[in-house]
């Protein structure tokens, strides 16, 4: 048995609040590096981790592996209760919670598999960008549909901190970016403000996905 968790993943992707978490949750960690969306030989690095060749996927110490970022943070959480990172199964917010965390996986990560590389569906290199800009009015439309819905406390979820914090403070910062997030989910913003510049993450963020001039572009 392994002592530490091995996180598969790069600097300002998925991975980013799994390795949040396991820093909050101060866990022993270690990543290993691999950006599938630069090729097949990025991708190849994955043949034995992940099927699906993507990340992020964790290696637990156990040697069991687990791929899909909102289940690893789900687990991660559940796993972890003092830490107080998702609400508990008898808590009134859990449905939301995992409503909003399958929400942001599957309608909203899962389209950046085909924004990452148009060419995975769509030959013609002529509609590329396109293909590219629907789906990020498409992505700007799920946010507006969770801000419309959804109505934060101090986080997201009430007073407390929750991984669904860091999943929406890293997913939103991808295209269409930050100040589309802002103007179609504003209710959201000061959430992932707080989030952006919790004390508790400052060193993560630093290193894995850094606040450079123009990011909220």
């Amino acid at each position: 048995m392994n002592e530490a968790f091995v996180v598969y993943g790069a600097a300002g992707s998925g991975s980013v609040p799994i390795e949040a978490t396991l820093s909050l949750l101060k866990l022993p960690y270690r990543v290993e590096e691999c950006a599938p969306w630069e090729g097949q030989q990025e991708e190849n690095k994955l043949a034995d981790i992940n099927p699906m060749r993507q990340v992020p996927a964790l290696a637990l110490p156990t040697g069991e592996v687990m791929s899909e970022s909102a289940a690893i943070l789900i687990w991660l959480a559940d796993s972890y209760p003092e830490a107080r990172l998702a609400p508990a199964l008898s808590e009134p917010a859990r449905p939301t919670f995992l409503r909003w965390m399958t929400f942001v996986s599957s309608a909203i990560y899962a389209l950046y598999w085909v924004a990452d590389n148009p060419s995975r569906i769509i030959e013609h290199a002529g509609h590329h960008a396109t293909v590219k800009a629907r789906l990020f009015d498409r992505i700007a439309r799920c946010w507006e549909l969770m801000g419309a819905q959804l109505r934060p406390g101090h986080y997201f979820l009430g007073e407390n901190l929750s991984v669904l914090d860091l999943y929406v403070a890293t997913a939103s910062r991808w295209s269409p970016g930050r100040r589309r997030f802002y103007e179609v989910a504003p209710g959201l913003a000061e959430v992932v403000r707080r989030v952006d510049t919790d004390s508790r993450l400052t060193a993560i963020w630093a290193e894995r996905f850094p606040f450079t001039q123009g990011w909220e572009r």
